[in-house]
């Protein structure tokens, strides 16, 4: 049993029986009555999120999460193939809960792998990931200077909104938790 004073996100929370995913907490410390945690917390089976609130210090349950570094193989189908670079066995995923890390994974890319029992929670990229833009429409003589985007689709096939004068090859720096466009990358 933990505190509330001990959750971060990323703690997996076991609440009636389910487990919950801290996206994200705050303390907070009213002039009157009590302090509290607010919390936004995510089901780990279906992707639900909810806002729950506690109050500080009371106890809650924690899960056992063993998160663990794996290198992407390839799809099977609408499931994705893990190796464990310790002692290289593969571990197969459904689409369902690679879910949006999907669209940024590339082969032999690393990747953490969240782990209950041996039975996988969720898929954890790092922050920003290299991707080459492999079609986008020409930019247009002049259209540095303004501030405009325009759609483009990385290798993965996942389309991002890039600045107009980025052009096909370019590589682009993207952000894994918004699908947003970072900067180019030399």
């Amino acid at each position: 049993m933990a505190s509330t004073n001990d959750i971060k996100n990323g703690t997996v929370l076991s609440i009636d029986g389910q487990l919950w995913n801290v996206i994200e907490f705050q303390h907070v410390k009213p002039g009157k009555g009590g302090a509290f945690v607010r919390t936004k917390i995510k089901n780990v089976r279906t992707g639900k999120l909810v806002d729950r609130t506690f109050n500080a210090g009371a106890k809650i349950e924690t899960a056992n999460v063993d998160r663990r570094d794996f290198q992407y193989l390839y799809k099977d189908g609408d499931d994705y193939v893990f190796m464990d670079t310790t002692d290289y066995d593969q571990i197969t995923i459904p689409g369902a809960i690679v879910g949006e890390a999907a669209n940024f994974m590339l082969e032999q890319q690393m990747a953490t792998i969240a782990l209950t029992d041996d039975e996988p929670l969720y898929v954890e990229l790092p922050a920003s990931v290299t991707l080459e833009i492999t079609y986008t429409e020409p930019g247009l003589q002049g259209d540095r200077s303004t501030g405009g985007t325009k759609p483009a689709t990385v290798e993965t096939g996942y389309e991002i909104q890039v600045p107009l004068f980025l052009e096909i090859g370019t590589k682009v720096k993207v952000d894994t938790r918004t699908g947003d466009y970072l900067g180019r990358v030399n």
